[in-house]
């Protein structure tokens, strides 16, 4: 029978989510869990055990305490190497398979433990990636969940070598944040002289010319790359995600007016050729009532229930922001990610259910986390185009491995090809046709 029986001393919530996590998301097959040991030790099916100790000679994983804890509480986490991976978690057992704790280590990652924890903020409120564990132990740029998973894979078919694990298939999903629509068009009179006030100020004597040509009809707005992304989308094949910001303006929510009928109607036409989103503004991590409004704002605009968003500037706080979104039936996040660097902040490249630490159970929300964004390699990394091409060629490498979904977050005006944008249309490019072939 394929399926698989685990004995475990105590069924924790976290015991449940990890091994459903594993077993039933990222290795697709069928799993019992049981603590009973005559059970266990009666039972014909294919069994591992997960515990302090092995009670017989099948497959053992042991384990900490971790995973049968409650709360949250400071963890002096310690690295280690095994056959060339970092892992931690350590155990010390020669019944073990392994020298560490995989099922904790994982847990640990997805459920973003450390960001419970008290911790220095950046300028936006934001828990940095130079914070992460990851980041210390140099795993950031590997889905070291996805990773875990096939050697747990490994370790059942080395013992029953009849069992039948599905093919996995490599995803990839490109989407987009609209946080400013055009550059220079639909922005209002006051926002067009205070923009060539700060032009001539700076002596941007080359973007006054572009406004008036753009504005005047002579020269196509730079940030308006839609027709681009639609040649890409038929090209490809692809099934974009978009993501709108459509707040009130304030210092960080720059975006065209919601009441513009052209703002409105570009929308409309995204949401025919794509899948729409919010885009959560930057104030709604303080005040979480703008969520629905702005969720029922776009809603009422294209005439589809939404269900997907990410956080503007990436301002993710847990586990408050995900309880929002919840109470405001947005059950598909795709906010998991850095700001600074690339890679994995939760170790995993597949799409998993959000546990909360702090009721210490597995939510319906579901979190999609994403590898790379235009920004954090030009703007933060400071790379150029050839180097952010080595990079995302890198990290997709990683997820094609293991079989995973790499998602890439895009804006429009970095698509323009002009300015601090000039060269980097050919590493959007190339992150295609890395994903088709």
């Amino acid at each position: 029978m394929n399926e698989i029986l685990i004995y475990t001393p105590k069924e924790t919530n976290r015991v449940r989510y990890v091994f459903r996590l594993v077993f039933e998301i990222l290795l697709k097959v069928k799993y019992q869990i049981t603590s009973n040991l005559d059970f266990f030790q009666s039972s014909d099916l294919p069994k591992m055990m997960y515990g302090f100790k092995a009670h017989t000679d099948d497959i053992f994983f042991k384990s900490t305490d971790f995973l049968f804890e409650k709360g949250v509480h400071s963890i002096d986490i310690k690295g280690f190497e095994y056959e060339g991976n970092t892992v931690f978690f350590a155990v010390n057992d020669e019944d073990a398979e392994l020298p560490f704790d995989i099922f904790s280590a994982i847990f640990y990652l997805v459920s973003r433990y450390e960001e419970y924890l008290p911790f220095v903020k950046d300028q936006y409120g934001r828990f940095t990636a130079q914070l992460s564990v990851s980041t210390r132990l140099k795993i950031l740029e590997k889905p070291v969940v996805n990773i875990w998973a096939v050697e747990i894979k490994k370790i059942i078919l080395k013992k029953y070598p009849d069992f039948i694990f599905p093919e996995k298939k490599f995803r990839f999903i490109p989407t987009y944040d609209i946080d400013v629509a055009w550059a220079y068009k639909q922005k209002g009179i006051l926002r067009q002289i205070g923009g060539v006030y700060r032009d001539l100020v700076n002596f941007n004597f080359k973007d006054i010319k572009q406004r008036f040509m753009v504005l005047t009809g002579n020269e196509k707005d730079p940030f308006d790359t839609y027709d681009l992304q639609l040649e890409y989308q038929r090209k490809y094949n692809l099934h974009p995600l978009y993501f709108i910001l459509f707040g009130e303006y304030s210092r960080f929510d720059k975006n065209i007016n919601y009441h513009r009928r052209k703002f409105r109607r570009l929308i409309k036409w995204l949401a025919d050729y794509a899948t729409v989103g919010i885009h959560p503004s930057y104030f709604s991590l303080e005040n979480p009532e703008f969520i629905s409004l702005e969720k029922n704002r776009l809603e009422d605009l294209i005439k589809t229930d939404i269900s997907m968003s990410r956080q503007h500037y990436l301002r993710l706080f847990l586990p408050d922001t995900y309880k929002n979104l919840i109470e405001n039936d947005l059950l598909e996040d795709f906010s998991m990610g850095y700001a600074a660097l690339p890679g994995f902040r939760a170790g995993i490249c597949d799409t998993y259910p959000f546990y909360d630490l702090e009721l210490e159970t597995e939510t319906k929300l579901r979190i999609h986390p994403f590898t790379v964004m235009d920004g954090t390699l030009n703007d933060y990394m400071h790379l150029s185009p050839e180097q952010a091409i080595e990079k995302i060629e890198s990290l997709m490498q990683e997820v094609q491995k293991v079989n995973g979904t790499f998602i890439s977050l895009w804006h429009n005006e970095s698509l323009s090809d002009q300015k601090r944008w000039k060269g980097w249309r050919k590493v959007y490019e190339s992150l295609l046709q890395m994903a088709a072939s």
